[in-house]
């Protein structure tokens, strides 16, 4: 009888795991593409001067954000006609969240108020209802990463004093092989 109610559960649990398998970390592509949240967009502020962004899902590292961040400003660069960007302005957020998942294979056989959990100590005091998540729940932390950049753009040689500035043919060079670009 235990196992019969327990087989849905586990063919959940499976699914759940199959499915989890099939994600990956925001791939680089215009944001919104495929109906994908994260993504790289710019928008043109003046002639030589662009506001670049990466934003990636909870799979994705702010290292890879950055990166991202980065090759699309090179991209933009090359295809206006420039040879160098400077970023004037660079800032790399964080958007965290605690996430409560279930124990599958918690059976609480004492029902709703009574149980081995019966008593919580919290905050100086007992409480007869236990804990407000219980033993059956795992807590985890949800990291998202989003990282935005003005940029300047100029021809010729990049200035050699600025550390800010970046040569767009050596940075697709050496970050376009580093991205995972989308499959279909």
């Amino acid at each position: 009888m235990k196992i019969a109610r327990k087989t849905p559960i586990a063919l959940a649990i499976f699914g759940a795991l199959a499915l989890g398998a099939c994600a990956t970390a925001t791939p680089y592509q215009p944001a919104g593409y495929n109906g994908q949240r994260g993504g790289y967009a710019e928008q043109r502020l003046e002639q030589d001067r662009y506001r670049v962004s990466f934003s990636g899902n909870s799979l994705t590292s702010r290292e890879r954000v950055e990166m991202s961040l980065l090759l699309r400003a090179a991209e933009l660069t090359v295809e206006n006609g420039y040879d160098w960007f400077q970023t004037v302005d660079r800032a790399t957020d964080r958007d965290s969240r605690l996430v409560a998942h279930p124990d599958p294979f918690y059976y609480n056989r004492y029902g709703p108020y009574w149980g081995p959990r019966w008593r919580y100590y919290n905050r100086g005091m007992w409480s007869p209802w236990g804990s407000p998540w219980g033993p059956e729940v795992d807590i985890q932390r949800v990291d998202r990463y989003e990282a935005t950049a003005e940029i300047k753009m100029g021809r010729g040689p990049k200035p050699a004093e600025d550390a800010n500035a970046f040569n767009a043919r050596e940075v697709i060079e050496n970050l376009s092989g580093r991205v995972t670009r989308p499959t279909s």
